[in-house]
């Protein structure tokens, strides 16, 4: 894992928090200085807490459990969206659907749903309705994909979440805490950090703030996932060499044994008539 450099966020603009008057100040611990009524994020700790939740999502990864990446404000969406796809992560970046978490089976059966009109289109039982229920179908489809489309891979609750900005996620960490789900996030000076499990304090407004440190989370989880995938193929050679061989048996002595067989058959009958 690439280690961080403080210089990076900096010029970033990871370090910039809220306004002094809007703090939060259960998030005193992480902040440097106040500078024109700002507080400055101590990029030290930043750095120190991107390596730690690094680690972790690294070994979440490694186990195969999915790391759901939730992100709905503006500067925050594409960037979240294009991360989470390199390494074939479900996100969240359109409005969180209540009960997400706590209520998953609904949530998977309207995912199920736009997977059966996708095979009504190609078995052709689709061509058969009318304009208009084909009209209503496909706005159907379409109002699911927008809010469900990227999470239709994940068929179980996620190991964690990865939030950008908890004030205005609430409702996810709600959902997550009530489940035990662990929560890694990028915290502001404006937010309570006593909420997540992993935190690290940072701009979570700046795009170039939230790509930075995304990157650096994401080459964790592509790490564990190659890991992960290294792994199966060192036991699946293992498995192969200690599998036992079949033993080739040599023509000639294929040809020997059934000759012996005949000779046994045809010699027993007359015995039995002695």
């Amino acid at each position: 894992m690439a280690n961080v450099n403080i210089q990076e966020l900096l010029d970033n603009g990871v370090h910039f928090g809220h306004l002094t008057r809007k703090w939060n100040p259960n998030m005193a611990p992480y902040i440097y200085t106040e500078r024109n009524g700002v507080h400055i994020i101590d990029l030290y700790k930043t750095a120190a807490k991107i390596e730690e939740t690094s680690e972790a999502l690294k070994k979440i990864a490694n186990s195969g459990r999915k790391i759901l990446f939730v992100a709905t404000k503006k500067q925050a969406k594409d960037i979240v969206a294009e991360k989470a796809k390199s390494v074939n992560m479900p996100f969240i970046t359109e409005r969180w659907p209540g009960g997400m978490l706590t209520n998953f089976v609904t949530i998977r059966k309207a995912v199920k749903k736009m997977a059966h009109i996708d095979r009504m289109k190609l078995d052709g039982s689709f061509d058969a309705l009318s304009k208009r229920e084909k009209l209503q179908i496909n706005r159907q489809r379409e109002k699911l994909e927008k809010n469900l489309g990227s999470i239709s891979d994940m068929t179980r609750l996620p190991g964690a979440l990865f939030i950008v900005d908890i004030k205005k996620e609430h409702i996810a960490v709600a959902e997550a805490r009530k489940l035990s789900i662990p929560i890694f996030a990028m915290v502001d000076t404006n937010s309570d950090p006593r909420l997540v499990d992993f935190i690290i304090p940072a701009n979570d407004d700046a795009s170039k703030s939230i790509d930075k440190v995304l990157s650096f989370v994401i080459d964790a989880v592509a790490e564990g996932l190659s890991e992960r995938k290294s792994d199966k193929e060192k036991v699946k050679e293992t498995k192969e060499v200690a599998a036992p061989k079949a033993v080739k048996v040599a023509p000639e002595v294929e040809e020997a044994k059934v000759e012996e067989t005949k000779a046994e058959v045809t010699e027993t009958p007359s015995e039995e008539k002695k």
